[in-house]
C-alpha cells in the first residue's frame, strides 16, 4: 500500500511587517498588528520534500577567489549632482534601487527630473505609473518644463504586461516603477499591496533588470512611523534603499542612502522644493545656519557629519522656569528625546546643575534631523547657556559624546568637521581631547569631562 503523501504545510505571513507564522492568529507576535495574518498563496514543500529537491539536479556553479580581476561596474549619471551624490555616483546597470518617502515629499517629482535629463543625455529611459494616468504625469512634466524630454511613458499595474512590453525590444537603460505597492502578479492570489504580490512584483522586475542590464527604481510606500510598506525582505533584495526625508509644509528635502551596494551609506543629497520642482542645495550648511545674533543665549553650531559630508547645523536650546509643583516638560524637536534626558541627567548628576523646576525646548534649526552622537556636547553647551542665560561664543562649533561618567569623549573626523567650520567663518572648537587634527585652521579648546567644559562656559 502506498504511503499517503504528506500535505504541504500552511503559512501565514503579515501584511505589516512580513512576520511568517504555521498557524492563523489575530494578532501579529512579531509587530503587533491586529488581523494582518493572510495565508501565503505561494507554493510550499514539507520538510521532507525540500531535503529530497535539493540532493540532485542542480548545477555546478564558478567559485572566484578575492583577488579576481572583475571590472567595476559602470554608472549612468543622472545629471543631478545631489542624487548621484546619495547614489554613489549614479545609476549602476543592472541595480535595483527602492526610494521610500512620505506622501507629496518628491519622489516622483525627483524621479520624473532625472528620468528627463537621463532621456535628453541620450539614455533610454521608461517610466510606468501604476497611481496616475499618462495625461497627469505629462501635465507634470510640462509643469516642471520637461515636456519635451523624450521619456517613454505608460500607466500600468500588470508586470506581465510591463515586461512583454520591454521585452520585445532593446531594453531600457532606466526604468522608473512608481510605485511598487500598485503592481500585481497573476502568478500569486491576492491584492496589489500584499506582502505575497509585492515580493513576487519585485523579485520579477529585479530579476528582469540583472538580465537585461537594466537599471530599475522602485517607489515605495511608507507606515506611519516612516518605514519602507510591504515586507522587510524587500529591502533585502534591492541593491540600494533611498530615504527621502522632509515636512511637506517645509521647503527643504533630504535624499538619505540607507543601504547602497555600490556605495557608502548614509550619504545625503539636500533638495530645495520649488514652483519649478526640486533644485539642488550645493551648500547644506549655508542652509542650515539662521542668520545668528550676538548675545542671543541657548545657540551653538555643531558640525554634524553626514556620511562624507560635513553638515553644519544650528542647536538651540530654551529654559522655562516652573512654580513649585507643576511637572517640567521635554520637548525636541530635530534629535533623540531619549538622549537629551540622558544629557539632563549627567548635567545634574555630574555638574550640580538642576533642570528638574525647568522646561526643557531643544531644536534643530531648519528642519534637519541629528543623527549623529556627536552632538551631546553641542546640545550640553546650549543647555547651559539657556539655564545660565549667558551667550555662548559666536565664532565657536562644538562637537564630542557624552558617556554617563560624565567623560567628554573623541569622535571620528574631527579634522573634517574642523575644515567645514573653518569655511564658514568659524575660528574655535569646543571639543574632546584626543585625536584633534595637529593642523588645524581653528583653535581647539580640549575637555576630558563634562563638568571641565561646564567650568569653562560658566567662568569658574
Amino acid at each position: 500500500m502506498a504511503k499517503p503523501q504528506k500535505r504541504p504545510q500552511k503559512r501565514y505571513v503579515c501584511q505589516s511587517c512580513g512576520g511568517v507564522a504555521s498557524k492563523w492568529a489575530g494578532q501579529c507576535g512579531d509587530c503587533g498588528e491586529w488581523n494582518t495574518m493572510v495565508e501565503d498563496a505561494g507554493a510550499s514543500f514539507t520538510p521532507f520534500q525540500a531535503r529530497h529537491n535539493l540532493q540532485s539536479g542542480g548545477r555546478a556553479i564558478t567559485m572566484l577567489g578575492l583577488d579576481a580581476k572583475v571590472p567595476l561596474p559602470d554608472r549612468m549619471a543622472t545629471g543631478i549632482s545631489e542624487l548621484d551624490r546619495a547614489l554613489g555616483g549614479g545609476f549602476v546597470e543592472g541595480s535595483a534601487t527602492l526610494i521610500g518617502g512620505d506622501p507629496g515629499i518628491g519622489k516622483s517629482t525627483l524621479l520624473l527630473q532625472a528620468a528627463a535629463k537621463m532621456a535628453l543625455a541620450g539614455k533610454a529611459v521608461a517610466y510606468v505609473s501604476g497611481e496616475e494616468a499618462s495625461d497627469q504625469v505629462r501635465l507634470r512634466a510640462q509643469r516642471l518644463g520637461l515636456g519635451q524630454a523624450p521619456v517613454q511613458l505608460a500607466a500600468a499595474t500588470s508586470v506581465r504586461d510591463i515586461l512583454t512590453t520591454l521585452g520585445e525590444g532593446e531594453a531600457p537603460d532606466l526604468l522608473i516603477i512608481d510605485s511598487i505597492q500598485t503592481m500585481h502578479s497573476d502568478l500569486i492570489e491576492g491584492a496589489p499591496g500584499t506582502v505575497s504580490q509585492v515580493r513576487a512584483s519585485a523579485g520579477e522586475l529585479i530579476r528582469f533588470a540583472k538580465e537585461r542590464g537594466t537599471a530599475v527604481v522602485l517607489v515605495g510606500h511608507v507606515t506611519k512611523d516612516g518605514s519602507i510598506a510591504g515586507p522587510r525582505v524587500m529591502e533585502h533584495m534591492v541593491d540600494t534603499v533611498l530615504s527621502f526625508e522632509g515636512e511637506r509644509s517645509h521647503q527643504y528635502r533630504i535624499l538619505r542612502a540607507v543601504k547602497n551596494r555600490f556605495g557608502g551609506t548614509d550619504e545625503i543629497g539636500v533638495f530645495a522644493m520649488e514652483t519649478e520642482g526640486l533644485s539642488e542645495v550645493g551648500n547644506p550648511s549655508s542652509l542650515f545656519l539662521s542668520d545668528r545674533d550676538e548675545g542671543v543665549t541657548g545657540t551653538i553650531v555643531f558640525p554634524a557629519l553626514e556620511g562624507t559630508r560635513p553638515v553644519l547645523v544650528e542647536v538651540q536650546a530654551l529654559t522655562v522656569r516652573l512654580a513649585s509643583g507643576a511637572t517640567p516638560r521635554r520637548s525636541v524637536v530635530g534629535w533623540d528625546n531619549a538622549r537629551l534626558s540622558m544629557i539632563l541627567a549627567v548635567l545634574e548628576a555630574r555638574c550640580g546643575l538642576s533642570f528638574s523646576t525647568c522646561e526643557v525646548y531643544l531644536n534643530i534649526a531648519g528642519g534637519y534631523r541629528v543623527q549623529d552622537p556627536a552632538a551631546d556636547l553641542a546640545v550640553a553647551a546650549a543647555l547651559v547657556s539657556a539655564l545660565s542665560e549667558r551667550p555662548l561664543p559666536g565664532d565657536a562649533v562644538a562637537f564630542g559624546e557624552i558617556a554617563l561618567s560624565g567623560e567628554v569623549r573623541p569622535v571620528a573626523h574631527a579634522g573634517l568637521r574642523c575644515r567645514e567650520s573653518s569655511k564658514l567663518g568659524f575660528e574655535r572648537a569646543l571639543a574632546p581631547v584626543g585625536k584633534l587634527p595637529e593642523k588645524s585652521e581653528l583653535s581647539v579648546s580640549g575637555f576630558r569631562t563634562l563638568a571641565a567644559f561646564v567650568d569653562n562656559l560658566l567662568g569658574r
